[in-house]
């Protein structure tokens, strides 16, 4: 049995969430999220609070429960709270500015990286060298930071680039004389 998907999803106030089959709608005061179920998958809701059963007791169905369950959490957690990632980047010469709808960072190249702001998604820099993601998609927001640290992750000797700001880089010892 699922430890995780056995827990129904609570609905806070202020969320509308609708059942409709195999589709799943979260409304709330951040935007609208939906997600088709799998045909393995049964949600309901009751008492305010959506149920995940699997339907049968096929391998597919066991393993699809704690995920469906854990995504529509997130959908409800997006539209009520949101999500926030932050960045930090590190090197001489390397900062980041908002300008319009685009992130134009400046990495050591010898151009400007300009990175198009998606729809639902914003991005502010308080510092030039801090970058914070924000948006009720989890898995648009976690797409949107990875790509923006993809274009110059941390390297191991000096650091420098962009890394999260949970991240730890391993720093390794430079070459001896």
């Amino acid at each position: 049995m699922s430890r995780i998907g056995k827990h129904p999803v609570p609905v806070p106030a202020g969320v509308d969430v609708k059942v409709d089959g195999q589709l799943v709608t979260a409304k709330g005061k951040l935007g609208q999220l939906s997600l088709t179920l799998v045909d393995d998958i049964n949600a309901s809701l009751e008492d305010g609070k959506v149920v995940v059963k699997p339907a049968n007791d096929s391998k597919r169905a066991r393993t699809m429960w704690a995920t469906s369950r854990t995504l529509i959490n997130n959908m409800v957690t997006g539209v009520n709270q949101g999500y926030t990632i932050n960045l930090e980047i590190n090197g001489v010469g390397y900062r980041a500015a908002v300008q319009g709808k685009e992130l134009v960072m400046q990495l050591g190249f010898s151009h400007d990286v300009k990175y198009p702001i998606p729809d639902g998604i914003t991005i502010k820099c308080d510092k030039p060298t801090a970058i914070s993601v924000t948006g009720y998609d989890k898995h648009k927001v976690g797409q949107v930071a990875a790509e923006i640290r993809g274009w110059k992750k941390p390297e191991p000797y000096k650091g420098k680039g962009i890394k999260y700001d949970t991240e730890t880089v391993l720093r390794k010892e430079g070459k001896k004389k």
